[in-house]
């Protein structure tokens, strides 16, 4: 599995974004949260790994108080899990939990696509292509951190044109809670080059109209991080891949 750019270790791999959590208050949270749920989402945190308070402390450079409240802050988000006598850890997902999850995000983005009023203001259109542009030179740059970001911005926009603002609100808090599924898709440069391509088809699929295309693509797209998960669960386990 390719690693991050740069990821030879954890602190390599953090160096370019750590400096700017250092400190105190909402920001520097707000900060190390992002750089920590990178960390999972890449697989530089394993699942059910101990976050230990006196690490992060020296990490970012934060007050037990504010550590605190960021692990509050990972365990809403749904990355990480307290438990007693343990601590908190990176959360691992059973495999119905998996299938859960996937099933109402195929749902909810499915029927999203299938609102998109058509045919789309090349305006809006625009506004896609440009982004996906940026994820294009990402991925051929190796930079998994930026695909990571850029990725998220691709679908923002892409369900932008749905108008339903309690939709689009679901599709994002759902793809935000599979964020720590996605690291055996993320990291491999092949998946990553596959979802490039799938954005383009969904541009494509929104230019000509063709609204089962696109609400197909939609569907299939969510499959390679779910499979991906649940193949690197079984290997963790010991059974077959």
């Amino acid at each position: 599995m390719d690693r991050p750019t740069g990821a030879g270790t954890r602190a390599q791999a953090a160096q370019g974004n750590q400096d700017d959590a250092h400190g105190s208050g909402a920001d520097a949270l707000l900060a190390a949260a992002a750089i920590l749920e990178e960390d999972i989402v890449f697989g530089l945190l394993s699942p059910r790994e101990r976050l230990v308070e006196d690490d992060l402390m020296a990490r970012f450079g934060l007050k037990r108080h504010v550590v605190r409240q960021l692990l509050v802050t990972l365990e809403g988000m749904g990355v990480v899990e307290r438990k007693r006598n343990v601590g908190a850890v990176v959360r691992a997902f059973p495999a119905r939990e998996v299938m859960e999850l996937y099933a109402l995000r195929e749902v909810l983005e499915a029927h999203a696509a299938s609102l998109i009023a058509m045919p789309v203001p090349p305006a809006r259109l625009q506004a896609l292509v440009s982004v996906q542009q940026e994820h294009d030179a990402a991925v051929a740059a190796g930079d998994a951190r930026a695909v990571f970001r850029i990725n998220q911005r691709f679908h923002r926009e892409l369900f932008a044109l749905v108008d339903n603002a309690v939709l689009r609100q679901a599709i994002e808090e759902y793809a935000r809670r599979a964020h720590p599924i996605r690291f055996g898709s993320l990291a491999a440069a092949g998946y990553r080059e596959r979802a490039r391509q799938e954005h383009w088809a969904m541009i494509e699929a929104l230019r000509e109209g063709r609204r089962e295309a696109l609400i197909a693509l939609c569907r299939n797209h969510l499959l390679p991080s779910r499979d991906a998960y649940l193949a690197a669960e079984r290997e963790r386990a010991g059974g077959p891949a």
